[in-house]
């Protein structure tokens, strides 16, 4: 749909910067702005307590500074379903998954838009860095803070739908815009950790939801070096929280569910540590399937966040897909993504295997 000023459009508040700043954005461009806070997580855990309660309030401070309407959409029970199911499900069975991909793909840009164009939006805004450009997803103009990679599962009509205004610019001047605009968050620090637990680590969050035992940690010859306090907490080319030995750090590659076993190497060179090729299922494109083959580096991957990107093939495989690089990269980890542009346009990817 076409992007004019006067539209209803509703702005995705989390309290943060980033959020305060496109619905500040959007408003001076002249569009009909309304920011709604999403509660997706109210859950306190032990020794942390959730922010949600304070990032409400910080929303609605700069709501009323803007003066728009502000709403709370209570998402909590499609989140615990849809985001943290599908995470818990993920570690349990041994693989890394990444929830901030699925909260993209089925809270903001599937429940929150759905909910929005019900109440009388016309579009919605999110303060990603990236960018969406009739249908189709471009990263954002800030390659450090560059958000694409999270948003890879989002559906071309979500897109045609959607305002992401400062992936236009680089965060020093998304600051820069806050103070100018005067906003209560112009200050406030980036939220870390979890994306929707706060400051809580992963390991910590998932102690509180699965049981886990102790079991070995081996090298590669079937030593055993050590305890761990449970395989699922574990992840490919982990160096840190392992309590192995002195001398040569080591290096998780690979782990059995079953027998409940880490193994590890100091060999950094090690062939389990490096992958070129490799196949990725749950494909998702945006606009169009990638063409099969080609070799005139048509397309880069990235296979984590911040990751470079580095050329690539593609080729169908029943219904998953195979990916050839042309470098090994390291530490490739099952369950997270391997997302595939072509140039600036994000073209879709899926889930490694």
């Amino acid at each position: 749909m076409s992007q004019t000023p006067g539209q209803k459009v509703y702005v995705g508040m989390s309290g943060g910067v980033d959020s305060s700043v496109t619905a500040a954005l959007l408003q001076e461009q002249g569009y009909d702005v309304t920011g709604v806070y999403m509660k997706n997580w109210s859950q306190d855990l032990p020794g942390f307590e959730c922010p949600w309660k304070e990032d409400y309030q910080d929303a609605k401070r700069v709501a009323v500074q803007l003066g728009i309407p502000f709403k709370m959409y209570d998402f909590e029970t499609e989140y615990r379903e849809r985001v943290v199911g599908y995470m818990l499900d993920g570690y349990k069975a041994g693989i890394t998954p990444n929830p901030d991909i699925m909260c993209n793909q089925e809270v903001k840009f599937k429940l929150f838009l759905d909910t929005a164009l019900q109440d009388g939006a016309d579009m919605i805004a999110t303060g990603h860095y990236a960018r969406s450009d009739n249908g189709q997803l471009l990263t954002g103009i800030d390659a450090n803070k560059d958000q694409s990679y999270f948003l890879y599962r989002v559906a071309e009509n979500a897109l045609q739908h959607s305002l992401m205004p400062i992936g236009e610019y680089e965060k020093p001047k998304v600051r820069e815009l806050a103070k100018k605009f005067g906003l209560a968050t112009a200050e406030k620090k980036d939220s870390q950790g979890i994306c929707f637990v706060g400051k809580v680590g992963i390991k910590e969050f998932l102690q509180q939801f699965v049981s886990t035992k102790p079991g070995a940690i081996l090298d590669a010859q079937g030593t055993t070096l050590g305890e761990h306090d449970g395989a699922l907490f574990y992840t490919i080319g982990q160096r840190h929280g392992l309590n192995v030995g002195g001398g040569l750090p080591y290096y998780v590659i690979g782990k059995d569910m079953a027998k409940n076993e880490v193994y590890v190497t100091t060999d950094l060179q090690d062939p389990e540590l490096w992958t070129r090729e490799y196949t990725i299922t749950s494909p998702h494109w945006i606009n169009a399937k990638p063409e099969e083959g080609t070799t005139d580096t048509k397309y880069r991957v990235r296979t984590r966040y911040r990751a470079p990107l580095v050329a690539c093939t593609v080729q169908k495989d029943g219904n998953n897909w195979k990916i050839a690089m042309d470098e090994d990269v390291r530490a490739l980890t099952p369950g997270q993504s391997a997302v595939l542009y072509e140039d600036q346009r994000v073209v879709g990817g899926g889930i490694v295997i």
